[in-house]
């Protein structure tokens, strides 16, 4: 069991650490101690139905239904252009709201409603959790449980280690001129993610 636990964790893991939008906004909350335990719970929470859900194999539904991650692929396209733009222009706003520690950009609700957006708009997500979890975890048989058990641990701690380990970086981040460059770098992420979404990568 343990065998099989420790490849979901290396597997989840590994897909998880690549930078993306969702993680690129945990770690921005983390730095501004906004809704961290809130968001952090959200990606969590979700990343548990769709690994599961891959795990008890419903990678089938979406190659029945290709036109629902199509649909996905556009709207999360679009969804990243915005938010993409909304960062690079809080790049170049005012150095007093970039200060770290200051108020949050974001309310509670429109917190959550970005997470679930970054989260539920990606097809990649789907492609990662409902597609290759669930295929790999179909080749361990009644242990795909465990395996699907350590696959949702690698991503717990990765969300929590995101979103509360950034307050390490929170000296560096005293100057507003970091808060500057974050905000550009997730922009252009955020665009690079949109292009690529566009383009069928």
């Amino acid at each position: 069991m343990l065998t099989e636990f420790a490849a979901g964790f290396a597997l989840s893991f590994s897909l998880i650490l690549a930078i993306g939008a969702q993680n690129a906004f945990v770690l921005r909350q983390g730095l501004r101690r906004a809704h961290v335990g809130t968001v952090v719970a959200v990606c969590c929470i979700s990343e548990g139905i769709l690994i599961f859900s891959g795990v008890a194999g419903f990678g089938a539904l979406a190659e029945a239904a290709p036109w629902a991650i199509e649909a996905m692929r556009w709207g999360g396209a679009a969804f990243l252009v915005g938010y993409g733009l909304k960062s690079l222009r809080a790049a170049w706003a005012a150095t007093e709201a970039l200060e770290a520690g200051g108020p949050a950009e974001q309310g509670l609700g429109a917190a959550v409603a970005t997470t679930l957006a970054l989260t539920w708009a990606n097809p990649h997500v789907y492609l990662d959790t409902l597609g290759l979890i669930g295929a790999v975890a179909t080749t361990y048989g009644p242990a795909r449980w465990m395996f699907g058990s350590g696959a949702l641990a690698a991503s717990v701690l990765f969300f929590v280690l995101l979103g509360y380990g950034a307050r390490a970086l929170a000296p560096l981040f005293a100057r507003p001129m970091a808060w500057k460059l974050l905000d550009a770098l997730v922009g252009v992420t955020m665009l690079a993610l949109a292009a690529k979404l566009a383009l069928g990568g």
